[in-house]
């Protein structure tokens, strides 16, 4: 694991979502929401076409945390869903990037606020984890 200071950058993690993926997710999680596979119902409710879900993306950011800490215990992870990833129906799909920064190092926890991109946009707001040290 590496050494988790106040101030030090985590290389950024990149990871690729297709639809193949919202797929497993939905059997996974229980939740086949049509917005996750449908193109006709996305964009009826307005969305710009299929998007992965909420803690899909979530899920990669906790991904990323686990791969900078060496699997370290998460105590807390959060943020708030702010803008969807949008999945389109190709062989390439989207990528998801995750970068960090090492917050605080106290008692033995590291807070680690985190960004998470899709096209250049952020799509998760105020995401950050809390790891033991």
């Amino acid at each position: 694991m590496t050494a988790l200071e106040a101030g030090l950058a985590l290389d950024p993690q990149t990871y690729a979502v297709r639809r193949a993926d919202l797929v497993r997710y939905a059997g996974a999680s229980g939740d086949f929401n049509p917005i996750h596979w449908s193109d006709r119902v996305a964009t009826s409710v307005g969305l710009p076409g299929v998007i992965a879900h909420g803690m899909f993306t979530m899920a990669l950011a906790a991904r990323a945390v686990a791969t900078w800490t060496d699997q370290a215990e998460v105590v807390e992870l959060g943020c708030k869903f702010t803008n969807p990833v949008v999945v389109h129906d190709d062989d390439d799909g989207v990528e998801v990037v995750v970068a960090g920064t090492v917050k605080s190092v106290d008692d033995g926890l590291a807070t680690i606020a985190l960004e998470v991109t899709c096209a250049g946009q952020k799509v998760l707001g105020m995401p950050k984890a809390v790891v033991r040290a």
